[in-house]
């Protein structure tokens, strides 16, 4: 197959498979959303899950959050990691929303990745599920099953972007982003699938294990 092939074999097995494409992370608007994906950094969504409801009740709104001292949110944050550098990132996000985007978060990625904590990543995930933005979030699974699938041979999630970017339609991005994530999770685990076990694997490699191609 070429690479044109076996993105538009990826495209149709992951539509088959996961035609429903729910966000992960529970929210209920743009603001709540962004919290959740800082917190995700480092930590599984069915984690976020289980904080977000008690920091949401204190505080759901980036006026409430903002009021809030980053001791008072790590403490309710600690069980996802990094809740030092995370309760102060989102105390400090909400102040920016409040003091220099009315209250509202901003919906572009200029404004979005000049918040504390909130990287090209992130933006990119806000941009797509909580504003319909074409974007296509790469975080190390996307960057580990575009290679094994031979989509990318980006050194890095950025080169990763822009190689799926280039190779699937731009309406197809925020679909294929979460279908992605679904698979991998479900199918192409890191230590599940060596390139050659799962279905995709073994339709676009083959069953060898030391079968190795570049294209």
């Amino acid at each position: 197959m070429t690479k044109k092939e076996r993105a538009q074999f990826v495209a149709d097995t992951l539509e088959r498979l996961y035609p429903e494409t729910p966000i992960p992370l529970k929210h209920k608007d743009a603001f709540t959303l962004l919290v959740a994906v800082v917190l995700s950094a480092q930590c599984t969504d069915r984690r976020v899950n289980e904080v977000t409801p008690a920091l949401f009740a204190l505080a759901d709104t980036p006026q409430a959050m903002a009021r809030l001292a980053p001791e008072t949110v790590e403490a309710i944050i600690r069980p996802c990691g990094l809740s030092p550098r995370k309760s102060r990132a989102l105390v400090s996000l909400s102040r920016d929303i409040v003091e220099k985007f009315g209250g509202r978060v901003p919906a572009n990625f200029e404004d979005l990745e000049s918040l504390d904590g909130v990287g090209h990543k992130t933006a990119s995930v806000v941009m797509s599920q909580a504003f319909g933005v074409p974007a296509f979030p790469v975080d190390t699974h996307i960057h580990r099953l575009a290679a094994r699938w031979r989509l990318s041979s980006g050194k890095n999630v950025e080169q990763t972007e822009r190689d799926l970017k280039a190779l699937f339609p731009r309406e197809r991005w925020n679909r294929l982003h979460l279908q992605i994530i679904f698979y991998g999770r479900e199918h192409c685990t890191a230590r599940g699938c060596d390139g050659h076990v799962c279905e995709i694997c073994r339709a676009l490699n083959g069953p060898q294990k030391s079968l190795k191609v570049k294209g």
